[in-house]
Formats: structure tokens, C-alpha cells, sequence
């Protein structure tokens, strides 16, 4: 990510009191904040939109964190 992408990601993570106001504005349920709207917005709004069909039932692998902690 850009110096830009990781500001707005920083703020969009540490700002909103409530994820569920960015869930509603990553599936475009309700209208992104113009304070929150940028790039990396619209990049979670397009993997949202899953246009590949990936199926995403499971949690990423976390086996790399206990490797890590030995």
C-alpha cells in the first residue's frame, strides 16, 4: 500500500466507534462518509462484491503464528 492507502486504512480502522457502519459502507448498504471514501474504500467495496465467486467459508490459516511464538 501507498503512504495515502495506509492513512486512510489507519483511519478507517481506528475511527468509526462501530464496524458495522463499515461493513454497511463496504457492501454499499449505506452511503460511505465522504471522510472515508478513498481508495482503499473502494478496494474493500470491490473484494466485497466477490466478483470471482471465491468461496470464503473459512478463517485464513493462522498455523504461521505458532511457528513464529517457538
Amino acid at each position: 500500500m501507498s503512504e495515502i492507502q495506509l492513512q486512510q486504512y489507519d483511519r478507517l480502522i481506528n475511527e468509526p466507534s462501530n464496524d458495522w457502519d463499515i461493513y454497511y459502507w463496504a457492501t454499499e448498504t449505506q452511503p460511505t462518509p465522504e471522510v472515508y471514501q478513498g481508495e482503499v474504500m473502494d478496494m474493500l467495496k470491490d473484494f466485497t462484491k466477490n466478483r470471482n465467486h471465491e468461496q470464503r467459508l473459512d478463517a485464513p490459516s493462522l498455523e504461521y503464528l505458532q511457528k513464529e511464538s517457538q
